[in-house]
């Protein structure tokens, strides 16, 4: 789907670059597959916030989505392409041969009237999930399971895809798009192609209402807090929060590796962060 560039008719309409939904269904998802969403405002059980930055935002529908795709060699119809206000990625409505419905993350290229099926092992078709180990070396894919029957984990957001790219001892090797390298087990479901709407990272917002819509509040830059806010507050004049970037509660950020996993450190095998050849 293409980008809608808007005329300057207003402040709110200049530099707005929004994806055309023309294409969508328009009407509303089904009730069976779907519940209602409430809102914390980024608040605990005891009212304390621990995730900053939420609050407001437009109601919201859960969709339930299947993730783990393990109703196998039953062929399923496309319905119908949704947008879904929980994700970036499109949804499809797929309608089973013994009359069942349920939600994918809709792939590229996937239209309206085709034929998607699970199963151990099917056709390279974008929609079709099988095992890794016996997917083509090659293939492009998204929504990857991390542990066989948990659902997918990996390449679920707009734009997204993983790539195949070879087989060893039971497992595969997957490069994702940070550029990392890393094992997968064989058992674990796939999906074929990159996932829909690739166009998402080319939006401009451009008005802060927008993102108050979606949820979002305002951030406050640390070095405009006081001292005892934030470790980059205070200081006499405008300064720039001293040589060492951190969050409010002291840990760094801005590159700082922070990651700590050693459970899953022997299945990566190029991190992302490893130099590209040129």
């Amino acid at each position: 789907m293409a980008l809608k560039n808007y005329n300057p008719t207003s402040p709110a309409r200049r530099g707005l670059i929004l994806v055309d939904k023309s294409q969508l269904w328009k009407g509303k998802p089904v009730k069976a597959l779907t519940e209602g969403k409430h809102k914390t405002g980024g608040r605990n059980n005891k009212g304390h916030v621990t995730s900053r930055g939420i609050g407001g935002g437009h109601k919201q529908k859960y969709r339930f989505i299947d993730f783990k795709r393990r109703k196998w060699d039953v062929e399923g119809t496309v319905e119908r392409i949704e947008y879904d206000p929980n994700r970036t990625a499109y949804i499809a409505l797929i309608k089973y041969d013994d009359g069942e419905l349920a939600y994918i993350i809709a792939p590229q290229r996937l239209a309206v009237g085709d034929k998607v099926v699970a199963g151990k092992k099917t056709d390279t078709k974008p929609g079709n999930a099988m095992l890794l180990s016996e997917m083509p070396v090659g293939t492009i894919c998204h929504n990857i399971e991390m542990k066989p029957g948990k659902g997918a984990q990996i390449a679920r957001s707009a734009g997204t895809y993983v790539q195949l790219v070879g087989r060893d001892r039971g497992m595969v090797i997957v490069r994702l798009n940070s550029g990392e390298q890393r094992y997968i087990r064989g058992e674990c479901m796939g999906t074929v192609g990159a996932v829909s709407n690739p166009d998402n990272a080319n939006t401009n917002l451009a008005k802060a209402g927008r993102n108050r819509w979606r949820g979002k509040r305002p951030l406050t830059r640390g070095v405009a807090k006081n001292p005892v806010d934030h470790p980059h507050g205070g200081g006499e004049g405008r300064t720039s929060g001293g040589r060492h970037p951190v969050t409010p509660w002291g840990k760094p950020t801005k590159g700082a590796r922070t990651r700590k996993n050693k459970q899953t450190d022997k299945m990566i095998i190029r991190s992302r962060h490893a130099k590209k050849k040129r």
